[in-house]
């Protein structure tokens, strides 16, 4: 794993919260391989804020920082604390290609058209009973400076919490879309992808069903997706390969809360008919899987049979990968917010 330099950090510092966030772009594994990139470890710093502005610096969110590190304090660890940064996981199991978003995950992947890589977001995604939908689709308009028209059903709940909001939000920084958004074909175009002025949400379930990035994000991605671009968003808590080098790995993330008070740390995986069969081949410790299953660290674990006397005391053992780089980033009516 690699450790932040010193020189990392004191560029990190000078960064304000939106402009910190950042794509990072992976080269894609070989043929027949999912595994990507290499987690890192960070000291947290006396001048650190919180873990959310700690994610934003590594392009990931605080969530799935407090899924692998699962004893830290949850909003300010301590200084000199070390954690691990999810930066190595494994690629969904569907075509790579345009967007795919895995809600378990709260990630966002692009593969560029014609080029040998794939970036990885940050996401925020709808709340309980507000949920994004499954599907596939495309995009069915680019919107600069969208207005924001919220529905009945937000201004109702917003008004229950003493907020009265106006018809329509003018295009500009207090817009919760940002300055760009993405509009989706599913239902009646009410589901976008769009930046938010609140960067804090990213990564969380807090909208009414729409997709959040933060704002160099949704920039780079808006400037380079086009009208049509596929659209895939899945809901797998558990993803797993067979590696080229017949290392077996499984990643767990936990799985979204269906219900009011629901634990997603305890609430129980549905096992699919391939995930049993991967657990039941000779090639797989079954027990590894489980131990996985249970713990939730949301990177990659290697449950190669045999493998169980080289996994640490943490519990997680992955072999590295290319690192990846910062990606590119040259360069919204009516919807769900």
């Amino acid at each position: 794993m690699k450790r932040a330099s010193l020189v990392t950090l004191i560029l990190f510092g000078s960064l304000s919260a939106l402009n910190s966030a950042r794509a990072m772009d992976y080269p894609l594994p070989p043929a027949g391989s999912r595994l990507i990139g290499q987690n890192q470890t960070y000291v947290i710093q006396e001048g650190d804020n919180n873990l959310q502005a700690i994610a934003r610096r590594f392009n990931t969110a605080a969530h799935l920082i407090l899924e692998t590190n699962n004893t830290i304090a949850p909003v300010y660890p301590a200084p000199g604390t070390v954690i691990t940064i999810p930066s190595q996981m494994l690629l969904p199991d569907t075509p790579r290609e345009g967007i795919v978003v895995n809600l378990a995950e709260l990630r966002l992947y692009y593969y560029p058209p014609g080029e040998n890589s794939v970036q990885v977001y940050p996401l925020g995604i709808g709340q309980l009973g507000l949920d994004t939908p499954v599907t596939v689709t495309r995009i069915s308009q680019k919107i600069p400076n969208p207005t924001w028209t919220p529905t009945a059903g937000i201004r109702a709940r917003s008004l229950e919490k003493g907020i009265k909001l106006p018809p329509v939000v003018p295009a500009g920084p207090n817009n919760p879309l940002g300055r760009f958004a993405l509009r989706l074909g599913v239902g009646n175009g009410e589901y976008l992808i769009h930046g938010t002025s609140a960067p804090d949400s990213v990564g969380l379930r807090v909208s009414s069903g729409c997709m959040r990035m933060n704002a160099p994000d949704i920039k780079a991605l808006f400037a380079q997706t086009s009208v049509g671009t596929r659209v895939q968003i899945i809901n797998e808590p558990v993803k797993f390969s067979v590696e080229p080098d017949g290392k077996r790995y499984v990643e767990v993330h936990r799985p979204l809360a269906s219900e009011e008070g629901e634990n997603p740390q305890t609430l129980a995986i549905a096992q699919s008919s391939a995930l049993a069969s991967f657990m039941s081949q000779s090639g797989s410790d079954k027990l590894l899987v489980n131990k996985a299953l249970t713990r939730r660290a949301g990177i990659p674990v290697e449950v190669s049979t045999g493998v169980g006397s080289q996994v640490q005391s943490t519990g997680l053992s992955a072999r590295n990968t290319p690192l990846p780089v910062s990606a590119n980033q040259s360069g919204h009516e009516q919807a769900i917010q």
